[in-house]
């Protein structure tokens, strides 16, 4: 498969992405507390990568996002990893969720829809792993971040993956960057914000965010994760009337983090079924409605929630 195929697969979506590997990861009992989090197990345990691949692929997902979103050549090099090494961890992240596909491949429900690998790459702020991933505003140019951005996604790019994941992005300089640093890779594209509210993080107005996307011939679907499931409700149809492409969105659960006490609190509000309210429309039927077809979950989203939402967007397929 191509990126060309998967820019016509998704002309014909919706299609169903997975949920949050790293919640994934953490319930089969792996500490992910290192400053690589889940890229760690790319070479302490990538068994348990695929496994996690699996079990969304299992659950109806037809997207494995990779294991990279934390991954950087600087990350991997205050671990004593050389950048050859580096390399070809960043390219294992592509593998390991191919295999999960192979894996799968003719056992699941709707066997005769191909399954997908975004190769994920995440903002910046995630390789400092200090929680500036939600903020932006990290003190360095456009053409500095871009200057980081390129060299892992040219890595990323030649393993193969049928599209990049530029996700989470808080800010509209580093989307600035993201889209500098994928031209020329051969490769498709999503750019996804983490929002709050009606802007990102780093406090830019959405739209004008989801602005400098519109023209990027590279980039086949633009939206938001890591977000609320109410904030993603208000910003797909603001992305499609803005770009005039396919929308991704992929929220959290909507429990809130407590930083001090390094755990979740409140209740979920991811509910991809039920009964909508009077006069309103159920969540996922909403954003289909809106022009959103990349469709699935992010942080505290497991294998349940995709199933339920994957029996959703084959309702809405007839």
């Amino acid at each position: 498969m191509t990126g060309k195929d998967f820019a016509a697969a998704l002309a014909d979506g919706p299609l169903v992405l997975d949920g949050g590997l790293s919640n994934q990861l953490a319930a089969a009992g792996h500490d992910l507390s290192d400053e690589l989090w889940s890229a760690r197990l790319l070479a302490d345990a990538p068994e348990a990568v695929v496994a996690a691949h699996r079990a969304y692929f299992e659950a109806g997902a037809e997207v494995a996002i990779t294991a990279s979103y934390q991954a950087s050549f600087e990350g991997f090099a205050r671990r004593g990893v050389d950048r050859a090494a580096a390399a070809g961890l960043l390219a294992r992240s592509v593998e390991l969720a191919r295999e999960a596909a192979r894996q799968v491949a003719g056992g699941r429900p709707g066997a005769g829809r191909p399954l997908w690998v975004a190769a994920s790459a995440g903002p910046y702020g995630a390789v400092l792993a200090d929680g500036s991933e939600y903020r932006g505003r990290y003190g360095l140019t456009v053409g500095e971040l871009e200057a980081f951005h390129r060299p892992r996604l040219e890595v990323l790019a030649a393993a193969g993956p049928d599209v990049l994941a530029l996700e989470t992005v808080p800010d509209a300089d580093e989307a600035r960057a993201l889209l500098r640093a994928v031209r020329g890779l051969g490769v498709p594209a999503w750019l996804s914000y983490s929002v709050t509210g009606g802007r990102t993080r780093a406090g830019q107005p959405l739209a004008e965010a989801f602005a400098l996307a519109a023209e990027a011939d590279e980039v086949v679907a633009v939206g938001v994760n890591c977000c609320s499931p109410r904030d993603a409700d208000r910003a797909v149809a603001l992305a499609a009337r803005v770009t005039g492409k396919p929308v991704v969105v992929y929220p959290n659960s909507g429990e809130d983090w407590d930083a001090a006490a390094r755990d979740w609190r409140g209740e979920p509000t991811f509910r991809p079924t039920g009964v909508p309210p009077a006069g309103g429309r159920g969540m996922v039927t909403g954003w289909l409605a809106d022009g959103a077809r990349l469709v699935g979950g992010c942080c505290r989203v497991g294998p349940r929630e995709i199933a339920a939402l994957a029996a959703e967007v084959a309702r809405g397929r007839g």
